[in-house]
């Protein structure tokens, strides 16, 4: 499925939170006249932590909360707290949430979060791969539904995911609730797919990640095989078939989505972690970006 202009965009670029905010406690959809149709549940209660775009969307399904960045999160209560808010938030979310409540926290950013959640003791939490746009504040949102999963590829597992996808459904929104050994192919697909487009796009100066697939279908392809084979033999996964077809899908639905390296840190290093002997090509094109003066940041 092709669209003119992709406004179907990875969440991690569009997460934002603002921690002036008061609370605001959302009982009804107020998004639009057909979303309030397509509200025909009671969903569980929940806290969102962010009042941006993906934040607000999550609210709009009802009884929720939601919560600035810095507010306090109730020891009192239980439910879900989703994070709406970019990665660069999550440290002091966790570390100001109460101990009591930290196995109810749901991420749903871009990127390898395993160490980091590692590290927190957070790694069974409910984890959501959010494929999905909202274009602004207040906007019918599209779902990542593509040609080749017609079902759609936002999926959750953990604590909350099925809570997480019923609130997803009460917005005529496709989640599909998953186990971890299906959720960790998925997610590194999710990875892989950011780290090769932009990474492609960049080094060859494309304007968009359609063109990065277009134009540089082989040398795609070359990473995304190289990839698979790092993580399967770092991690132990195996991948389902077709995820060059699934990625290709994909890119398809977000064929204007710029092509940039971003949050390295959450991304590519993964994988320029594990080697050059691991991820020849993929290394090689991150030195020559850097070479070129095309990423923000320095390789280490």
């Amino acid at each position: 499925m092709k669209i003119a202009v992709s406004f179907l965009v990875l969440v991690g670029q569009f997460f934002g939170s603002e921690s002036w905010l008061p609370k605001q406690t959302f009982q009804q959809s107020t998004i639009s006249s057909a979303l309030h149709m397509s509200i025909k549940t009671t969903v569980a209660e929940a806290e969102v932590i962010g009042a941006g775009r993906i934040g607000s969307l999550l609210a709009e399904a009802g009884n929720a909360v939601v919560l600035g960045r810095q507010d306090t999160i109730d020891p009192n209560k239980s439910g879900p707290i989703l994070i709406a808010t970019r990665n660069d938030a999550l440290d002091a979310i966790v570390d100001n949430c109460p101990q009591n409540r930290r196995k109810d926290l749901v991420f749903m950013q871009n990127g390898y979060l395993d160490k980091f959640l590692e590290s927190k003791g957070l790694l069974d939490n409910t984890q959501v791969l959010l494929y999905l746009s909202v274009t602004a504040k207040g906007v019918h949102p599209i779902d990542g539904v593509t040609s080749f999963n017609p079902e759609g590829l936002t999926a959750a597992t953990g604590l909350h995911a099925q809570a997480f996808a019923d609130r997803l459904a009460a917005l005529n929104l496709k989640c599909n609730v998953v186990d971890t050994a299906a959720y960790r192919p998925a997610m590194f697909e999710k990875l892989i797919w950011i780290s090769t487009y932009m990474l492609v796009g960049t080094a060859k100066q494309c304007s968009s990640v359609g063109q990065a697939g277009s134009e540089y279908k082989d040398l795609v392809e070359s990473v995304i095989k190289e990839l698979v084979a790092a993580v399967s033999a770092a991690e132990g996964i195996t991948f389902p078939e077709g995820t060059i077809e699934r990625l290709s899908a994909y890119t398809d639905v977000v064929t204007d989505f710029p092509a940039a390296v971003k949050e390295f840190e959450w991304r590519n290093q993964y994988f320029y972690n594990l080697g050059d002997e691991a991820c020849p090509t993929h290394n090689s094109l991150l030195r020559e970006c850097a070479e070129k003066g095309l990423l923000g940041f320095q390789l280490p």
